[in-house]
């Protein structure tokens, strides 16, 4: 495929924040029930590697405007790349909510919801890795498969989470917190199912 504009670069290079991303919420998660310092580390690497994704994003699209020649239909380099920083943002948006409520501890289906964020995350920059090269069009599809039942995952563990939150949680305002983090959490996982759909299309398209 023509290597113009650097773009596999350029999708490997945000995958790759997303996954660190991913790695600074779980351990956020772990953290909240122990230090409030290093919860706090972990909400400004989350920020910081946000932050490195968006000029990345940024690059992109200058790279988008500014080529002739693409490895991709332009459309589906628009959709991945703000496919992928989306799935950053809500990872930002987790952290910041949890920063803003003054969580200070969290439950083992929250810490469960991060952990599939997480396994989302991994399996989207290792399908993002193969994509320069469609003779890895099966394996791609496989991953993409994994990143939708890792999404069905989340929905249960959700669920089961809602169901536990409202009929043992008596104070009212932690429960609107958590719902929020909860909600917060397995949409990071929607997210990636998106993103794992848009990869699809693709292979299928060029394979």
């Amino acid at each position: 495929m023509p290597q113009e504009g650097k773009f596999f670069d350029l999708f490997n290079a945000h995958a790759e924040q997303i996954v660190l991303g991913g790695q600074a919420l779980v351990a956020l998660m772990s953290a909240l029930n122990h230090s409030d310092e290093e919860a706090a580390r972990h909400c400004e690497t989350i920020d910081t590697v946000e932050s490195r994704a968006d000029k990345i994003t940024h690059e992109t699209m200058t790279q988008l405007h500014k080529s002739f020649i693409t490895p991709l239909d332009r459309d589906e380099i628009h959709q991945l790349i703000t496919g992928l920083d989306d799935i950053l943002d809500l990872i930002q948006d987790s952290a910041q909510t949890i920063t803003l409520y003054h969580i200070r501890r969290v439950s083992p289906e929250a810490i469960n919801l991060a952990e599939i964020v997480l396994a989302c995350c991994e399996r989207v920059s290792s399908a993002v890795a193969l994509l320069p090269s469609m003779d890895n069009g099966q394996e791609i599809l496989a991953l993409c498969d994994a990143i939708d039942r890792l999404e069905s995952d989340a929905d249960r563990v959700m669920r089961g989470a809602m169901s536990k939150l409202f009929r043992d949680e008596p104070d009212v305002r932690e429960l609107i917190k958590f719902k929020a983090i909860y909600e917060l959490l397995e949409t990071v996982t929607d997210r990636c199912e998106d993103v794992a759909n848009i990869i699809e299309g693709i292979v299928l398209e060029n394979s």
